[in-house]
């Protein structure tokens, strides 16, 4: 199926997004006039006031009478989210739904099988990934795709390990859904998701397999929320289907 291609509107407004992203139109900085946004998207007046009527929306610009438009003064509270991003969130749900059945029972088996060498591996890469703090905007939702699959290669189970491996290779793309957050939240957001992946180590280090099953179900069930979370924030509506 082809992709849905982006209105001149979008492309106006996430050309504008990066730059305030990239800091080139920083905060307080006016943007050029509607004649010079025309000119350099070689769109017309109308698709220009689309772009900038969006960026108002999510506060990231304001007007000022008389003078032009300008950069919030604090743009760090709002995100946005690309159309076609939207478009697979729906999708990437149900995957990752998909991934909670089979990743609950992989660190179950983990915790009864994995040597100790392969619980010492897990603890590393949890430590390797929860130490990245990146600056608050440049934070996006991500997958640490590794640390589940160093769990799934302690399960001893060939067919789990090779199933989440291309489930990762699915639903990694699809979690590039860029969001800022407020640099007040950062280190809550990062101490929230240690003690989930702490609360799933600890249980296979002392070969409690039920633990590892309830943490990771809690791990994956919390990360499901903040995606739906996510999409709820956009006003986007999810299908439901009934088994």
């Amino acid at each position: 199926m082809p992709m849905k291609r982006k209105s001149l509107s979008t492309v106006v407004f996430e050309g504008l997004l990066d730059q305030i992203r990239s800091g080139k139109l920083g905060p307080g900085a006016q943007l050029p006039t509607e004649a010079e946004l025309c000119d350099s998207f070689e769109v017309s007046r109308t698709v220009v006031r689309e772009a900038i009527a969006r960026l108002r929306s999510e506060g990231l610009v304001v007007p000022r009478q008389g003078k032009g438009v300008f950069v919030s003064e604090a743009p760090l509270g709002s995100f946005s989210i690309p159309d076609q991003d939207l478009d697979a969130l729906p999708q990437t749900l149900a995957l990752l739904e998909l991934r909670l059945g089979v990743e609950v029972e992989s660190a179950g088996l983990c915790a009864t099988r994995c040597t100790e060498a392969e619980a010492r591996a897990i603890r590393a890469e949890m430590e390797r990934v929860d130490a990245g703090h990146p600056d608050p905007d440049s934070t996006r939702v991500h997958y640490d795709h590794d640390f589940h699959l160093l769990i799934a290669r302690g399960s001893h189970n060939a067919q789990i390990l090779d199933f989440l491996g291309y489930l990762g290779q699915q639903i990694g793309p699809r979690l590039r859904l860029g969001y800022i957050l407020l640099p007040s939240l950062k280190d809550e957001y990062f101490d929230r998701i240690h003690g989930e992946h702490l609360s799933i180590v600890e249980a296979i280090e002392r070969r409690d397999a039920s633990q590892a099953r309830d943490a990771m179900r809690s791990h994956l069930s919390n990360s499901l929320e903040r995606l739906r979370a996510l999409a709820g924030a956009t006003g986007m509506k999810q299908k439901t289907t009934r088994a």
